[in-house]
């Protein structure tokens, strides 16, 4: 159990970090004018599909407490 809750807490950890990896790449991409709006596009994509993948993976590792 604790093996599992200390992989699902890297694993979080590593989802974060792609995260604002690709949020600092979309952002130098704007920022220099880049033309490739379909890169951008796939970017951002991935973003989404990351904050997904961290949302339920949070929820996972800190389950809300009903009181």
């Amino acid at each position: 159990m604790e093996d599992d809750n200390n992989f699902l807490i890297e694993r979080l950890s590593a989802l974060q970090q792609e995260h604002r990896d690709l949020d600092a790449a979309v952002a130098a991409l704007e920022e220099t004018g880049s033309s490739d709006m379909l890169q951008i596009k796939r970017l951002k994509k991935r973003k989404l599909q990351l904050k997904d993948e961290i949302r339920i993976l949070s929820a996972r590792v800190l389950p809300d407490i009903i009181a």
